[in-house]
């Protein structure tokens, strides 16, 4: 059965308040994170992610009164990343509301980490992110990254793709550090490269900054679109979006 396209904003958190950077980094304030995830949901946002960028870095779990506060309100499936290292700290956002988690960098680090999250939580609870750059001298042509974009693993993404849909995660979601906030368009060789080698749903994230940038990534194989400061800043409305991709002949979640 095919998916129909679901459209996800994502609420990158920073110090409590929903945040957007370009490239991972240059970071500016986009607004509460409880008033952007009630917004979302009523201009028809079929799942949202939220992400607490800075929880791996700076060695701490997930602010886990922000996911509370945010799950409250939020009326469609709701994915939290950002500090997930363990079977305890998953349980911990999943207990406070988030319906799905999603894990990365502590992932990467220790692979069992995926199996043991399918296990205890079920498949269906489990995102693997994958934060990707170019690197010409890899099989793929991208490399895996770590710690929020900060450190190279010298890993081919898609050869890290292809390990975590062995342990039948649902959902992987890349994110080209070189699209990210740019808005010039997703990066659709690793979309296309990773949904060609693996049988998990992939999310395209990354880069979005206008209407054919989403059409392009569902061409390239991706059936969740991503995206950030378009949707933080009016420049796109969810609503637009859906009724464009209809016009292009593709099936859209009905939320």
């Amino acid at each position: 059965m095919v998916q129909p396209i679901r459209i996800m904003p994502c609420l990158d958190v920073q110090n409590g308040r929903v945040v957007k950077g370009v490239h991972f980094v240059d970071i500016r304030d986009a607004g509460d994170p409880v008033q952007c995830a009630l917004a979302y949901c009523d201009k028809g946002a079929d799942e949202l992610a939220m992400l607490d960028i800075t929880a791996t870095v700076e060695g701490r779990a997930t602010m886990l009164d922000v996911v509370k506060r945010v799950a409250e309100v939020t009326t469609v499936p709701l994915t939290v990343g950002g500090g997930i290292s363990d079977l305890k700290s998953a349980a911990a956002v999943l207990n406070v509301g988030a319906n799905k988690i999603s894990v990365s960098s502590a992932a990467f680090r220790r692979q069992e980490l995926i199996p043991e999250l399918v296990k205890e939580f079920g498949a269906d609870k489990v995102t693997v992110a994958i934060d990707v750059d170019r690197n010409a001298s890899l099989p793929s042509g991208y490399e895996v990254y770590i710690d929020g974009g900060r450190t190279a693993t010298g890993v081919d993404a898609v050869e890290w793709a292809k390990r975590i849909d062995g342990y039948g995660v649902p959902v992987i979601l890349p994110t080209s550090k070189a699209g990210d906030g740019s808005r010039s368009g997703y990066d659709l060789p690793v979309i296309k490269a990773i949904k060609e080698a693996v049988s998990a749903e992939v999310v395209a994230s990354g880069g979005a900054g206008k209407l054919e940038h989403f059409y392009e990534a569902v061409q390239a194989g991706a059936t969740i679109l991503l995206a950030a400061s378009i949707f933080h800043f009016g420049i796109i409305e969810i609503k637009a979006l859906k009724e464009y991709l209809r016009s292009r002949g593709i099936e859209v979640a009905a939320q």
